[in-house]
């Protein structure tokens, strides 16, 4: 919207040789079981160590179902935002505890594996959207074995129909680089209005992308339902709603077709857990966005196909998030295994 802040953004990487840091949070029990998560934010620090630190010392760490109902209710202003991402955390981290306690991955105390890999979608933010280089990385991710790709608009209202036609003339590129018969999916990262949604979904009818994702913000619920009438085009959102109750809304207003709750920030695996239930018995596929990947994994690991088809794995961003994890998950030829550790 604001042309003075519509800048590309520079390396997402750390330069070489710059010394790399991140921090998780770890819950330690007196029996010597231990759980980890992260790498998290600094805004999620302050309200662990400030109000959910001192409410969990010397409860029960197994009993993560009371804890994560307890916690939701802790704060009145709790409910979304950063205080439920400072849940999110500390509730991945207590099913990591309780994997360790049992000696299994989670997803087998989930009910799982329902398959031995999942499929993951090759997530490409900061790829270049110039036509040349966004066909060709197109291409070279197809032939390694991804059978999905998301791809990020560079363009909104502020840079009028110019923008708008450089927006499709990038779809186009993308399209005819991976053929006809290859899923493609697109983002707006909520940076449009619904008058330049309902146009662009229109025009990427012949394009026919899997979904259409984050178009507006999440909660302008009937903007939502208003571009999903637009087109035949499917509409995705669910990255910046938090639990059951802000995902049902969407569901019953009819406004969505594929969500996408992170367990980083939704409610962590608990909750994601009962949004995938939501989303069975309204039919609409789950596939979580990849701010990290296990906990999305091991989720997915124990759900039906049709349920959750597929984990994102961002390509340029993945492997700096598991730079200090001892055995580093990533796809190979599209698929992401499900491992038997905790």
């Amino acid at each position: 919207i604001y042309p003075e802040f519509n800048q590309r953004s520079g390396s997402i990487a750390p330069a070489a040789g710059s010394p790399a840091s991140a921090t998780y949070v770890e819950v330690v029990t007196d029996e010597g079981v231990n759980g980890l998560w992260g790498p998290i934010q600094d805004f999620q620090c302050y309200t662990i160590q400030r109000y959910l630190r001192p409410f969990l010392l010397g409860r029960d760490a197994l009993a993560s179902e009371l804890l994560y109902d307890q916690m939701i209710r802790l704060d009145r202003h709790g409910r979304s935002g950063y205080f439920m991402t400072a849940v999110s955390a500390l509730d991945c981290a207590l099913w990591d505890l309780k994997g360790k306690a049992w000696g299994q991955p989670i997803y087998r105390l989930l009910g799982g594996p329902t398959r031995p890999a999942v499929p993951a979608y090759a997530s490409m933010l900061g790829f270049s959207t110039e036509l040349e280089p966004a066909a060709r990385v197109a291409a070279e991710y197809r032939a390694m074995g991804y059978q999905a790709q998301k791809w990020f608009f560079r363009y909104g209202p502020g840079d009028g129909e110019a923008g708008m036609a450089l927006n499709l003339e990038m779809a186009y590129a993308v399209r005819e680089a991976v053929g006809d018969d290859y899923t493609l999916m697109f983002d707006a990262f909520m940076g449009w209005n619904t008058t330049y949604a309902c146009a662009m979904v229109r025009e990427l009818e012949a394009v026919r992308p899997f979904w259409m994702e984050e178009p507006v913000p999440p909660e302008r619920v009937s903007e939502f339902r208003k571009i999903r009438g637009a087109s035949q085009v499917p509409i995705a959102t669910g990255e910046h709603i938090y639990t059951r109750w802000q995902t049902k809304e969407l569901l019953v207003n009819q406004a969505v077709d594929v969500l996408q709750n992170d367990p980083d920030w939704t409610g962590g695996i608990t909750e994601l857990v009962k949004i995938a239930t939501l989303a069975s018995a309204f039919e609409t596929p789950l596939v979580a966005h990849g701010h990290s990947l296990l906990a999305a994994l091991h989720v997915a690991g124990s759900q039906s196909p049709a349920t959750v088809p597929y984990v994102e794995y961002l390509i340029r961003h993945q492997p700096g998030k598991q730079n200090f994890h001892v055995a580093p998950v990533a796809p190979l030829n599209g698929q992401v295994a499900l491992t038997m550790t905790p």
